[in-house]
């Protein structure tokens, strides 16, 4: 199986928890290590050999427009909720029809990573026979800024390679974290529900029939959700630089 060639960059959301900064502009837009955070997550998917980017919008759509207009690599479709915001899961579903038939990435657009490539480690350990979706996680401890209890367990607890999940539950916490990066089949949509909804919905489908993997990123990752995980990649890029 070859790596995908698609991606969807997720970046349709209000960004509220940036507060004043995000008040006349989307957060993707916003800057760490001088460069739009959108345009760092074009670059990853750039660098995993992706050519076709689909880009959501919602919040300021015409800015984004405008900042990715002179962007030629990857090739940039974009897919309009302007309408209406439609989460995860619902974004995806509009967005099916300039994603093809083929497996494709999904990327945040609100993340900065440091360490091996993201999306290469995605595509070296997805195995279609197997999976349905293969979500890159990182340890908590590895989750700069991100104040959730954890997402995940993988099992086996000590799996290098692809491992199936399993929901965090009633458990006082989990052990890993969703970054956002994710490698998912098309058809696992199908029968999806219609209008907005978040990609949990699908992902435990998936689980109940074993279809729903995970993989560990070995580098550094920060979710850029508040300012001060604005603060957190400024400094992991400059620690990348240095």
């Amino acid at each position: 199986m070859s790596a995908p060639r698609v991606a969807m960059i997720m970046a349709a959301g209000l960004g509220t928890r940036m507060g004043a900064l995000t008040a006349d502009r989307p957060k993707p837009l916003l800057r760490a290590g001088g460069r739009a955070l959108i345009d760092h997550a074009l670059d990853r998917a750039l660098e995993a050999g992706v050519t076709r980017a689909v880009v959501n919008l919602h919040w300021k759509a015409d800015q984004l427009r405008a900042h990715l207009a002179a962007r030629t690599r990857p090739r940039i479709v974009f897919s309009d909720e302007s309408d209406q915001l439609l989460e995860t899961g619902g974004g995806i579903v509009r967005a099916l029809p300039l994603l093809g038939e083929a497996p494709f990435y999904t990327l945040n657009s609100d993340a900065v990573w440091s360490g091996p490539a993201p999306l290469a480690r995605l595509a070296a350990a997805w195995d279609p026979a197997r999976m349905d979706a293969l979500l890159l996680l990182v340890p908590r401890a590895r989750a700069a800024a991100h104040a959730g209890r954890g997402d995940f367990f993988i099992e086996p607890a000590d799996a290098e390679g692809p491992a199936r999940l399993a929901r965090r539950g009633a458990r006082p916490e989990a052990p890993f974290v969703h970054t956002g990066a994710q490698i998912i089949a098309p058809g696992a949509f199908a029968d999806a529900p219609r209008g907005a909804f978040s990609t949990n919905v699908i992902w435990d489908r998936l689980l109940a029939r074993g279809r729903l993997f995970g993989v560990v990123h070995h580098g550094g990752w920060v979710d850029v959700g508040t300012p001060a995980g604005l603060a957190a990649a400024e400094a992991l890029l400059a620690e990348a630089d240095a």
